[in-house]
């Protein structure tokens, strides 16, 4: 497996993300055009956010400020005053999150600090980039994701998640199949996206190297899909909390409903 970071010029509110990918892909001397076969751009959710001016500007009580977008952006999400850090606990788009993803770093508007919200109708609009992006560059097998950074329990640091896939298998099923001793697999399941999501944010970086596009190449456990996610397939990358494996820690929280 390959990764590589594609470097970007700096992106303003309302930009066209189709060209912003474009001139990045264009721009990058490795690439020289073109995206190969057998490989997944990973774009940073920012970015995508950046394109959809989904941007707030700064108030003088902006703590406040940002636990009132919490509650909005949110579906589900805890009091502040649970955590010492004063941070929001929440869970959006089946992501378990602080703050339903809103950050402050790298965020501009006019000039001026703001936070940047999580973009709007995530799946639909990675669709429309892949389909775009495999017709343009001619490509059979390939596939796109959005990441984003996120904490890990009981682990300081931060590592990257898929907030949405499209254009391969997210779960490589393992359930039904023999380890090197005989013994069946009854719940193994491979998250691709995840893992996917985990290499390219590592490459891009979390400070200043100005690189929201990663090409993951040279993929051989990817498994292509010449379609969008059908509904099916969303849904059964999918757990409820009450079936998670972490069901007694996340169905024990005081959750109050947003209105995300």
């Amino acid at each position: 497996m390959q990764v590589q970071a594609i470097k970007s010029r700096v992106i303003q509110a309302n930009d066209d993300l189709f060209a912003v990918i474009d001139q990045a892909i264009n721009a990058d001397s490795n690439l020289k055009g073109h995206l190969p076969e057998n490989s997944v751009l990973a774009i940073s959710s920012k970015i995508i956010s950046y394109c959809q001016g989904r941007l707030v500007k700064k108030e003088a009580n902006s703590k406040e400020q940002k636990h009132a977008l919490v509650r909005k952006e949110a579906e589900l999400y805890t009091d502040p005053n649970s955590s010492k850090f004063d941070l929001m606990l929440s869970i959006k788009n089946s992501t378990l999150i602080v703050n339903a993803g809103i950050d402050e770093s790298n965020a501009s508007l006019n000039g001026e600090g703001c936070f940047v919200l999580w973009p709007e109708k995530i799946q639909e609009t990675l669709n429309a980039v892949w389909k775009y992006l495999r017709n343009k560059h001619g490509l059979k097998n390939f596939g796109v994701i959005t990441t984003d950074s996120r904490s890990f329990p009981l682990r300081w640091g931060v590592v990257g998640t898929a907030i949405a896939s499209c254009g391969f298998k997210s779960l490589n099923n393992h359930i039904g199949q023999k380890d090197i001793f005989g013994r069946e697999m009854v719940m193994e399941q491979v998250n691709v996206a995840e893992a996917l999501g985990v290499a390219a944010t590592f490459e891009m970086g979390e400070v200043a190297e100005q690189t929201p596009f990663v090409l993951v190449s040279d993929l051989k456990k990817v498994q292509f899909l010449d379609h969008e996610p059908s509904k099916e397939e969303l849904e059964n990358s999918k757990i409820d909390l009450k079936d998670d494996l972490y069901a007694p820690l996340l169905i024990g929280v005081d959750w109050q409903k947003g209105n995300g």
